[in-house]
């Protein structure tokens, strides 16, 4: 009977409280007759979902089906939408329907006004949102930092913190990765020296395992502005021989790209205030403003949009599962005469 409605773009908590509830419904022996997944984006399958949530569980604990992108709260057919009204009354109580989308629910569709007051009159029901902060909501990216470290038991300074929120950004599923790791070269540390101490993570481990990474594409984003593409499509392959994420690499790089974009278009406006302008763009160290500015002297605007347009292809190229390195290659070496008349200037 319960229904879990979980929504939001940070995927990584999102999918964190879902392994959560299915280890706490499903028994691991009945797993595999007891547990179903299925794609919202396929109509079938949502058919297929509300047939499987009126059964009840094989053997010992609950069934769970997990519907992903759930176009049950943000728009759906009317045959699928009739179909729900019936089948959540015949969901057995051990079975839990978890409808999980990256969008908020769309309050004005019927089906959500009838799922969200399902859930408020059943108190094993819930609603949860998981959205990460904006690219420049710096206090949202330093909550985020120390919400991820709490969970794992890290102690770290605010130092500390804005220098994951500078070298990552707002990306939970890598912040927690990298956290992870840490903590584990961490606690090596302290059993080779006999320590018997708090997890505390250091600047200097943070610079030395995350910055160096981060350095590098920063390092690619400069030779991207200055139209050194040739050079940065080889520092990019040698990366990811080498191990890089290829979405951390992209997220370096867009991060950079959209740093010089606001800082562009504040000063077009006049805005000399560098406190101000690092707050607005979401820059921890106000002091990159000025580095910032020096690498963007002399670019358009139009320079600096194209760019990032490019970059934000490549992420949606990568992430639709083309090979990072033609997804670098076939974007950044498309010629535009916006960007070649600027490079040339």
């Amino acid at each position: 009977m319960p229904i879990h409605l979980i929504w939001g773009d940070d995927y990584e908590a999102s999918n964190r409280e879902i392994e959560n509830i299915i280890k706490k419904v499903i028994d691991p022996v009945w797993k595999s007759f007891n547990y179903s997944q299925i794609d919202g984006n396929d109509p079938k399958q949502n058919f297929r979902a509300l047939e499987e949530i009126q059964s009840a569980p094989l053997g010992k604990g609950g069934r769970i089906v997990l519907v992903r992108r759930s176009p049950f709260c943000n728009g759906s057919s009317i045959d699928l939408a009739n179909k729900i009204e019936q089948a959540i009354k015949l969901i057995p109580d051990n079975t839990h329907l978890i409808l999980n989308n990256s969008n908020k629910p769309d309050k004005r569709l019927k089906n959500t006004k009838l799922i969200q007051k399902y859930i408020e009159s059943n108190a094993s029901s819930e609603e949860k949102s998981f959205t990460l902060p904006l690219p420049w909501d710096l206090y949202g990216q330093r909550n985020l930092v120390n919400n991820i470290a709490d969970r794992l038991n890290l102690k770290m300074s605010n130092e500390t913190i804005d220098l994951i929120v500078e070298s990552i950004g707002n990306d939970s599923s890598l912040i927690n990765t990298e956290l992870q790791k840490i903590s584990l070269l961490s606690e090596a540390n302290n059993k080779i020296l006999n320590k018997n101490e708090p997890q505390i993570i250091t600047y200097e481990l943070v610079k030395n395992l995350i910055q160096n990474n981060s350095t590098n594409a920063l390092e690619i984003a400069s030779l991207l502005l200055k139209g050194d593409r040739t050079i940065a499509l080889n520092k990019i392959k040698s990366l990811l021989e080498n191990g890089e994420p290829a979405l951390r690499l992209i997220a370096t790089l867009t991060g950079q790209s959209r740093g010089w974009l606001w800082v562009n278009l504040l000063d077009s406006e006049g805005n000399q205030d560098v406190k101000e302008i690092a707050k607005l763009t979401g820059i921890a160290n106000p002091k990159r403003i000025y580095v910032i500015r020096k690498q963007i002297q002399g670019k358009s605007l139009e320079t600096l949009l194209e760019l990032m347009r490019k970059l934000l292809k490549i992420e949606a190229s990568i992430k639709s599962g083309t090979n990072p390195i033609d997804s670098f290659k076939d974007n950044l070496l498309t010629e535009s005469k916006i960007m070649t008349n600027n490079w040339n200037n």
